[in-house]
């Protein structure tokens, strides 16, 4: 297979997972980075040994280029994406898609009117105890769900969210929810399917001092009639493995970080023990390891080779913003939020 040269644009917090991947995918891409500030392309030219783009305009006029991951913050990302695809180059983009969801359906439309790929990195799914547990579903052993519950109980200090921008609506377009717990509430709903309707709070805790929610609680209803219930917060000291429990007609399935256990009536159960390799639930958002990074690096480029859509598209991480959408709906309303689409 042919090597594809990528660019990697902006050097920040996430690009760490994102270069290390690249290093041990290096018999299959040639990378080239860029980021508007010298000080982070100095930093990062000391700790990966990739070439520097001259700018994004040059950057995005090589030919040779034909994709780039955008790693910038979440306010960024519809006029970056907009350049890429313009340029026809395909597109790897950091969650979220964008601070808002009318936002992030103009970036995916845009990506979908110039024919580029566009995937999205959302590594939970790529974990192999959630794609054990997929497969166990869609092979129907646990039945019909019965319910469906998820707990995102996190730990970011106070001084995390004193950096510039981080947790405030107008950079990342929310808190919680929409930072850290939309991995965890992607993943939900790929295991358990689209969420009809919730009902609950979100709320900034005397914990932290920031302007969007740090904890979040709600009842939900699936498509299917399930109900359950969603916990996140970044209160919980010192942070703990989400946790995502299954319950379905013939068996109950908890997945717990990168650990699953699958007990079924029958008196079987299989279990995979956590891998090591989760992290990230504390102080320290960037503390684990870049496996599931490289895996939606390794599918991204696959599907470019193939021509085929990448596991996470646009029109499928659109899912998890509407569901976000509605949870802080329900907070402002006080009253059961139905999700769109």
């Amino acid at each position: 297979m042919a090597k594809q040269r990528v660019a990697l644009i902006g050097l920040g917090m996430a690009v760490a997972p994102h270069a290390k991947s690249l290093l041990d995918l290096r018999d299959r891409v040639d990378v080239v980075a860029w980021s508007p500030s010298t000080q982070r392309r100095e930093a990062f030219g000391k700790a990966y040994p990739f070439a520097f783009a001259d700018g994004l305009d040059a950057l995005l006029a090589d030919r040779a280029i034909n994709a780039v991951a955008i790693l910038s913050p979440p306010n960024t990302h519809l006029d970056l994406v907009q350049k890429a695809a313009a340029a026809g180059k395909h597109i790897l983009l950091e969650k979220p898609l964008e601070i808002t969801t009318s936002r992030a359906q103009v970036l995916v439309d845009c990506a979908a009117q110039a024919s580029v790929t566009l995937g999205v990195v959302l590594q939970h799914r790529f974990r192999p105890a959630a794609e054990r547990l997929k497969t166990i579903i869609d092979d129907g052993r646990l039945g019909a769900l019965v319910n469906c519950s998820t707990s995102i109980r996190l730990w970011r200090p106070q001084s995390y969210y004193d950096e510039p921008g981080r947790g405030a609506r107008a950079r990342d377009g929310g808190g919680v929810l929409i930072t850290q717990g939309i991995h965890t509430l992607d993943l939900m709903m790929s295991l358990a399917g689209p969420i009809a309707e919730v009902s609950g709070y979100a709320i900034t805790s005397p914990v932290h001092h920031m302007e969007t929610e740090d904890t979040a609680a709600a009842a939900v209803r699936y498509g299917n009639g399930a109900i359950g219930v969603i916990d996140a917060t970044t209160t919980a000291y010192p942070g703990f493995a989400e946790r995502i429990d299954l319950v379905g007609e013939k068996g109950t399935a908890s997945l717990a970080g990168t650990s699953l256990v699958v007990q079924w009536q029958d008196g079987t159960r299989e279990e995979h023990v956590a891998d090591g390799s989760a992290g990230g639930t504390g102080a320290d958002p960037m503390a684990f390891p870049h496996d599931y990074h490289r895996s939606v690096w390794i599918d991204f480029l696959d599907a470019i080779a193939t021509r085929r859509a990448p596991r996470v598209t646009g029109t499928e991480a659109l899912k998890v913003h509407r569901l976000i959408d509605a949870l802080i709906a329900t907070s402002a309303t006080g009253k059961p939020v139905r999700v769109i689409g």
